[in-house]
C-alpha cells in the first residue's frame, strides 16, 4: 500500500477512535446517536451495493428509517421494543411490495423487501446489543475487534503467503488469521484482567471466541462484495473504503460477546 494511503488509513482510523472514545465518555444520548450514524450510514451502503444508481435513494432512506426506528424502540422499550419493530418492519415491507405490485404487477417482486429486510438484519440489528452493554463491554468489543484488524493486516503483509480462503477473500492468509488470533487474544486477556472479575481462563476463551466471531464476520463481508462484484462497500472512510469494511467484523462480535457474558460473569 503506497505510503500516502496508509497515512490516510492511519489518520481516519484515529479520527474515529477519537469520537468512539468521545460519545463512550460522555455516554447516554451521544452513544445512541453514533449507533445512529453508523447504522444508517452502514445501511446506505449496503442497500447501495445491491441497488447502485441514483434511481433507487429512495430504497436506501427507507433502510436508514427502518435501521433508525429498531435502535430507537430498543433503547426506549427494550426487549419488547425489538420484538415489535421487527414484526413492524416486516408489516411495512409487506405493504410496500403489496402496493408496488398493484401498480406495476409486470416488474413487482419482493427482491427490494428481502434486501431491506437483510440490511435490518445486518445492522441494527446486532447493533443493538451495544445498547445493552457497560461502557467497559463495548470497549473490550471495539478493543478486540481492531486488534483483530489491525495484527491480522501486518502479520498477513509481512508473512502472509498461504491463503487460508481465496474462494471468499484472496488475499487473507494463515499468517494474518494466525496473527489476528493471537493479537485478540492477548489484548482481551490483558484487559480482562486488569478490568473484570473472571479467572484466566474465561478471558483467554473469550479472545479466541471474538476473534473467530470478528474473522466470520471479515468472511461474510468479502464474499457479499466478491458476489456483488464490489471492491469497497464504499468510499466515505479515506484509505479503508466503505464503513461496513471497517465494521463487518464488530457486527457479528457484538452479538457472540453479548452471548458470552449471559454464560460466564465477566466484570463485577
Amino acid at each position: 500500500m503506497p505510503a500516502s494511503a496508509h497515512q490516510q488509513r492511519i489518520l481516519t482510523a484515529g479520527l474515529a477512535l477519537g469520537l468512539v472514545a468521545l460519545a463512550l465518555w460522555q455516554g447516554g444520548i451521544l452513544v445512541l446517536a453514533v449507533l445512529l450514524l453508523v447504522c444508517g450510514l452502514g445501511q446506505w451502503e449496503l442497500t447501495a451495493m445491491f441497488r447502485p444508481g441514483p434511481e433507487h435513494r429512495n430504497l436506501r432512506l427507507t433502510g436508514v428509517i427502518l435501521g433508525a426506528a429498531l435502535l430507537l424502540a430498543v433503547k426506549f422499550t427494550g426487549l419488547p421494543g425489538l420484538v415489535w419493530s421487527l414484526a413492524g418492519c416486516f408489516w411495512f415491507l409487506a405493504l410496500r411490495f403489496l402496493f408496488r405490485y398493484s401498480a406495476d404487477k409486470e416488474h413487482a417482486d419482493f427482491t427490494d423487501e428481502i434486501i431491506l429486510l437483510a440490511s435490518v438484519g445486518y445492522l441494527p440489528l446486532m447493533l443493538q446489543f451495544a445498547l445493552t452493554l457497560s461502557t467497559r463491554e463495548i470497549v473490550l468489543v471495539l478493543l478486540s475487534t481492531a486488534v483483530s484488524d489491525t495484527a491480522a493486516y501486518y502479520s498477513g503483509t509481512f508473512f502472509g503467503k498461504k491463503k487460508i480462503w481465496p474462494q471468499v477473500s484472496p488475499k487473507k492468509s494463515w499468517a494474518g488469521s494466525i496473527g489476528g488470533l493471537i493479537g485478540c487474544t492477548a489484548a482481551v486477556t490483558a484487559y480482562g484482567l486488569r478490568l473484570g472479575d473472571a479467572p484466566l481462563y474465561v478471558w483467554l476463551l473469550l479472545g479466541v471466541f471474538l476473534n473467530v466471531a470478528a474473522q466470520m464476520g471479515d468472511f461474510f463481508e468479502s464474499a457479499l462484495k466478491r458476489g456483488l462484484s464490489v471492491k469497497d462497500s464504499g468510499m466515505i472512510l479515506p484509505g479503508h473504503g466503505g464503513l461496513l469494511d471497517r465494521i463487518d467484523s464488530l457486527l457479528l462480535a457484538l452479538p457472540c460477546f453479548a452471548l458470552f457474558k449471559l454464560i460466564l460473569p465477566l466484570f463485577p
